[in-house]
């Protein structure tokens, strides 16, 4: 009889025949700088095929001008950081902003000061946040700006709340709920956005990456409240919204973001502190597995596409897998695709 294998046991068997991700997991195969793998994502809506073997992903060569290309170091620190972003090849001008979750007071995963400082100063940055949409200590500027002092980010650059003197709306081409997205009306005064995410697990979206970073990150409060209920509510955040409209509208209010932005936008995930919890969690869930690395990319699709494999990949990824697949956190990435947001394909180069 034909043996019938499940989707999770499927994934298991395309990680183990999948080096890269061994060596971005546990560094037990280090590949060398020039060292690239295509990857198709492994994760959708539907059942994996069910094979009478394990089977292995599909590995090419790198064709066409769509597969976007990841880049990744092992290597969790300001030089790891700066490596991947210099990887990239793709210099800010202007004025730049870098969106980073400042972090609610209470949770201690977000990304440290330390971390992202020679980065921002690099590109004499300025560190901007939006307010929240459900209160807490960072739902007013005031308050949201002495969190940015408690959390160290004032003290090693300029910092901006950029909705706190208003909104403005970025028009969304081809969106199903949303057909703008309000953001803070600063986001006018950027040339360019460094999208620096801390990848982890949410407890409404499954995970919480660039393009929630570059989505309900850089919305207003109103925008968050609009992109929570699907385009029905301007306060709040949805709680009765139903959850494929939801992960739908955060995509298409990172289209607006980027189709405001154009090439003048990058981004980048640090997989550390891997909780299940967002870092707008004030008591999050302690990580229950290893950090991995950092990840950037000029598509923000691809990006939070490996890191989802990645998690998968991994041999304690059991806790934010659940948490991924119980919110269906990958329909996120599905619609953004369809919507040309960006590819889930992608060339995953470690530069290590």
């Amino acid at each position: 009889m034909k043996k019938i294998i499940s989707r999770r046991e499927a994934l298991h068997w395309m990680a183990l025949t999948t080096t890269a991700f061994f060596a971005a997991c546990r560094n037990i195969i280090r590949a060398t700088s020039a060292a690239s793998q295509v990857v198709v994502p492994t994760q959708s809506s539907t059942k994996a095929p069910e094979p009478s073997a394990p089977t292995q992903p599909e590995i090419k060569k790198p064709k066409g001008k769509n597969m976007a290309t990841v880049y990744m170091t092992t290597d969790i620190s300001a030089d790891g950081l700066m490596s991947v972003f210099n990887a990239l090849g793709h210099k800010p001008n202007g004025s730049v902003a870098v969106k980073i979750s400042s972090g609610e007071p209470g949770g201690h995963n977000f990304l440290s000061s330390a971390l992202i400082a020679p980065l921002v100063a690099e590109v004499n940055g300025t560190i901007v946040e939006c307010n929240t949409a459900y209160g807490g200590r960072r739902a007013d500027t005031a308050s949201h700006l002495r969190v940015m002092e408690d959390h160290d980010f004032a003290a090693i650059a300029p910092v901006d709340i950029m909705d706190a003197d208003g909104t403005m709306s970025l028009p969304i081409e081809g969106g199903k709920h949303l057909k703008e997205d309000v953001v803070g009306s600063h986001f006018s005064d950027y040339d360019f956005v460094i999208n620096l995410a801390h990848f982890k697990g949410h407890a409404m979206g499954g995970f919480g990456g660039v393009v929630k970073n570059m989505s309900i990150g850089i919305a207003s409060s109103t925008g968050k409240s609009l992109i929570h209920s699907a385009g029905r509510e301007t306060t709040g955040f949805g709680m009765n919204t139903a959850q494929d409209d939801f992960l739908e509208s955060m995509a298409e209010a990172a289209k607006g973001v980027a189709e405001y932005l154009g090439e003048n936008i990058l981004h980048i995930d640090v997989m550390n502190n891997l909780s299940v919890d967002c870092d707008c969690d004030s008591h999050p869930a302690d990580p229950t597995m290893e950090d991995i690395g950092i990840l950037a990319s000029l598509d923000p699709v691809a990006l939070d596409q490996a890191c989802v494999d990645l998690v998968y990949a991994a041999p304690d990824g059991k806790d934010l897998i659940e948490r991924m697949e119980s919110r269906h956190a990958i329909h996120t990435l599905e619609h953004a695709e369809a919507i040309g947001l960006g590819n889930r394909r992608y060339v995953l180069v470690n530069i290590d």
